[in-house]
């Protein structure tokens, strides 16, 4: 058969949802997972994970994250990354060079935190009272919290660990620079493809182009390694576009009876993050409207979106009220199927939901 939009979705599916498996080999897989602090009710990190990692609860990256061997970082959004990913993307140059005097705040926090081995911002700030300053949101922030941010940003210290959401840092030792910076680019555009494929070729450039928070320093780099991944990489034209995904892995050669699940996902899941593909695969367009103003938000604050069998076909809001899972679900077809076999199916995804949620 020749290849259509259904059999992508449907090998988005397969190859972004396979069987559970450990914490560490969900990430690894991964490579990356996008962070959000917005809990509404759970963490975009955990709600990503709950679907991948065997037996996963709220947290559990937070609270065994010293143990993992992951690490905080920017990649093309901030959240976690694995080693070798982490490798990848250092030493970066950042866009912007420090003053003379902000080297040396920098130099004196650095010698600080590698004295005390790992440090809480206010550890910091008690030091050297530098008092504070406008942040990025427009509010004002102590200026050693800033620099700790700038600092781990440039890579000089990492993310040791967090305590109730507050990054604690340790000194982070210096990555040398990749020995071949063509064989470097691939590696990165690699996580890319293997994160969010079958992919467009507008979305992998637009992906590849955000490599600008995680490694500036390869900004000249960027399109050619994009021209190269088009050359080398699995491919195939469906309605006009072209679509890529990795080496090694192959479109079904058919279409496939889809399993009676329902999952609820992350606005940041891998199978959602893309918009314009998503409404490609679903027929309708989910927008994330927590940023949104009340008045003005269809489907709500933090809408997940509710995939039946193959397809998303709504979305739910939760929260939690005297302990118990309160879900409000929509549907695109402005009611849900009446289908005992979805009953059952969304049932046991919100059993599953609360118990992620340990209630």
């Amino acid at each position: 058969m020749p290849p259509d939009i259904d059999r992508l979705r449907q090998f988005a599916l397969r190859r972004q949802f396979p069987q559970p498996t450990t914490l560490g080999r969900a990430i690894a897989r991964l490579g990356f997972v996008q962070a959000d602090p917005i809990r509404a009710p759970a963490r975009a990190q955990d709600l990503t994970l709950r679907h991948r990692a065997t037996r996963y609860r709220a947290g559990d990256l937070e609270q065994r994250y010293s143990t993992l061997g992951v690490e905080e970082d920017f990649f093309v959004n901030y959240g976690f990354v694995t080693p070798d990913l982490h490798a990848l993307l250092h030493p970066r140059t950042p866009r912007t060079a420090w003053s003379a005097a902000e080297r040396r705040r920098a130099e004196s926090i650095l010698a600080f935190v590698r004295e005390r081995g790992v440090v809480h911002p206010r550890d910091v700030d008690a030091q050297f009272s530098h008092g504070k300053a406008l942040n990025w949101f427009g509010g004002q922030s102590n200026v050693s919290t800033q620099l700790l941010d700038a600092m781990h940003y440039r890579g000089l210290v990492r993310v040791a660990r967090r305590e109730g959401g507050t990054r604690l840092y340790a000194v982070r030792e210096q990555t040398p620079v990749p020995a071949n910076s063509l064989v470097a680019m691939d590696a990165l555009v690699d996580v890319i493809v293997a994160k969010y494929a079958p992919l467009t070729g507008r979305m992998l450039s637009v992906l590849v182009q955000r490599l600008r928070y995680g490694a500036p320093q390869w900004t000249s780099a960027r399109a050619a390694a994009v021209a190269r991944a088009k050359r080398r990489l699995p491919h195939a034209t469906v309605d006009g576009q072209t679509w890529f995904w990795p080496d090694g892995e192959a479109l079904p050669l058919r279409r496939v009876v889809p399993r009676d699940t329902v999952r609820l996902l992350a606005p940041f899941d891998p199978f959602v993050w893309d918009r314009t593909r998503f409404e490609q695969f679903n027929g309708w367009a989910y927008r994330f409207e927590a940023y949104t103003p009340a008045p003005k938000r269809i489907r709500g604050y933090y809408a997940l979106p509710l995939a039946w069998r193959d397809r998303v076909i709504g979305w739910a809001n939760l929260s939690v009220r005297d302990g118990r899972l309160v879900p409000d679900l929509g549907f695109v077809a402005g009611r849900a199927p009446n289908d005992t076999v979805f009953r059952d199916a969304l049932d046991e995804e919100l059993a599953a939901f609360a118990s992620f949620m340990k209630l």
